[in-house]
């Protein structure tokens, strides 16, 4: 009798677990950014606790007073897309890249834009200033090299807008096609992408 209550616990166990566990397709469903009826992509929820892969800086100091992108780049990739960059070396369609702009701290600045702080002479984050929207989509998007398509929510100080249109192809999609190294993104620059790559 208590073995035969044994198995039958030992069973229903199974069977729970066999429940619970996710199917392949479940646990490789990508959480794709939401569009409104008019086309413009709605601003992602959470991407401060989306991966982060890096910070590029490229200051007016060093490029002649004239960066085309003077400001941190805070780069977040969406989780379950990176997870499947990991699995598969792809980026999968519904990829999600957020990239929040961030001016350089203003304290007293050197010539070349770098502060004096504690930890040494360098470049700091200062005060939050736009937030831009990588998508790949290629079934909404089929005529996009890669289905790749480029949004920006403004370029200030939150709040953000709260939705926003497509970036015209020349505008984003031309420069990532022509420089950047892993399906129109710029994994060169990342090595957090390029760890995960190789596995």
């Amino acid at each position: 009798m208590i073995k035969a209550l044994h198995r039958l616990f030992w069973a229903a166990g199974v069977a729970v677990v066999a429940m619970a566990a996710p199917t392949i397709g479940q646990a490789d469903e990508i959480k794709a950014a939401s569009f409104l009826a008019n086309g413009e992509v709605e601003q992602p929820t959470n991407w401060r606790k989306w991966t982060f892969v890096g910070t590029p800086l490229t200051p007016n100091a060093l490029n002649g007073g004239k960066a085309p992108f003077p400001e941190f780049h805070n780069v977040y990739v969406e989780p379950s897309a990176f997870a499947h960059f990991e699995k598969t070396g792809v980026w999968p369609n519904g990829t999600q890249i957020a990239k929040e702009l961030v001016m350089i701290r203003q304290n007293d600045n050197n010539a070349d834009g770098s502060t004096n702080e504690v930890s040494g002479v360098g470049y700091f984050q200062g005060e939050f200033t736009g937030l831009e929207l990588a998508v790949k989509d290629t079934d909404r998007f089929p005529n996009e090299p890669g289905g790749w398509v480029y949004f920006s929510f403004g370029h200030d100080k939150p709040p953000y807008a709260k939705s926003a249109s497509a970036f015209p192809t020349e505008s984003c999609n031309a420069c990532h096609q022509a420089s950047a190294e892993t399906d129109f993104v710029f994994s060169q620059f990342y090595p957090v992408i390029r760890a995960a790559q190789g596995e």
